[in-house]
């Protein structure tokens, strides 16, 4: 890990004291002491700092290798309005890579709603509990709550309706994707705290959108609350910040590693809200990848074209390796 040692070095410096000779003295016993523990200070602070960061690092790949995760999708469904069969038959309006020939029929209601039968004998599940054959309206992820999980093939394979402005798609997961069975973990620049920054909040009027387009073309207006400034090497950078409910500020950014070390279209990094003195952290040691790095099955945001950083963020993650390639 690198850490910045100016005060370190000015702390040595000082002790070269020059004597009435003109020639350099040796630092006293005491003087000695004290840089001593200035540096065992530092050093333990980089450990404790770098055993935060490999934390972060275990619960991130943990949660992509969750069969739930988005490692294991294989499937995104566009529906169009009224009635489509859902299954893997060739005559299915939304056919599936996985499952039974015949899954079930989905509509698409006028008023937006989505409503789901099983069709008989195919093993669906609503959220872990047989489904039965009666027509059931599905919760999206755009309805406030957790969506409706439709399970199938032994609770392996399951999907989920998602709501993207004013089209509606299903999400197929698949606890044996290859990308999540093949996947062999992710490469990092190595943590440093030179790009952990103390942040100033500067927060728009209440209720303040902006338009954000994702990786398949669609414009959706999005939560805006503020944005982050803070400075590299004296000069400042601003971030726009997304809200998406739970009062972090997230941040969609590029830099100039983006194409070359890290994922060419965005990565990602949650800050808290700001505290009491209008400050937060943005820690780029914990910029990871969109989903879309890993699966064409995502419909990523992209960042707003003030996010595109004009210096190079060399922490975080880098670029996806291939499947089943070693670090």
């Amino acid at each position: 890990m690198t850490f910045r040692t100016m005060t370190t070095a000015a702390a040595l410096g000082a002790l070269l004291l020059v004597g009435c000779s003109g020639e350099p003295a040796g630092p006293s016993a005491a003087q000695a002491a004290v840089a001593d523990k200035r540096l065992e200070m530092e050093r333990r602070m980089a450990a404790v700092y770098q055993e935060e960061i490999d934390a972060w690092v275990s619960e991130r790949e943990e949660r992509l290798r969750r069969p739930d995760g988005w490692l294991s999708l294989v499937g995104l469904h566009w529906l169009n309005p009224g009635n489509s069969f859902v299954g893997s038959g060739a005559a299915r309006g939304a056919r599936l890579a996985i499952g039974p020939n015949e899954l079930g029929l989905i509509t698409l209601e006028r008023d937006g709603g989505v409503r789901f039968r099983a069709a008989r004998g195919a093993g669906v599940t609503y959220d872990d509990k047989p489904a039965g054959t009666d027509s059931r309206e599905l919760v999206t992820d755009a309805d406030g709550g957790t969506p409706t999980v439709v399970g199938f093939n032994q609770g392996e394979a399951s999907f989920v309706v998602i709501r993207r402005g004013d089209r509606v798609a299903l999400r197929v997961r698949d606890a044996l994707a290859p990308s999540l069975t093949g996947f062999t973990g992710i490469d990092r620049f190595p943590a440093d705290a030179a790009y952990r920054f103390v942040a100033r909040f500067e927060p728009h009027p209440p209720g303040q959108t902006m338009s954000v387009i994702n990786m398949v073309g669609q414009e959706e207006a999005m939560v805006n609350p503020g944005a982050v400034v803070f400075e590299q090497d004296g000069v400042s950078f601003r971030l726009e910040a997304v809200d998406e409910g739970d009062g972090r500020l997230f941040l969609i950014f590029s830099d100039r590693t983006a194409g070359h070390e890290s994922y060419p279209a965005a990565r990602f990094l949650y800050a808290n809200a700001a505290s009491a003195n209008g400050t937060t952290v943005v820690d780029f040691n914990k910029a990871y990848n969109p989903p879309c790095a890993f699966t064409a099955f995502s419909t990523c945001p992209l960042p707003p074209p003030g996010n595109r950083l004009d210096f190079r963020v060399e922490a975080g993650e880098k670029k996806p390796r291939p499947l089943g390639a070693a670090g």
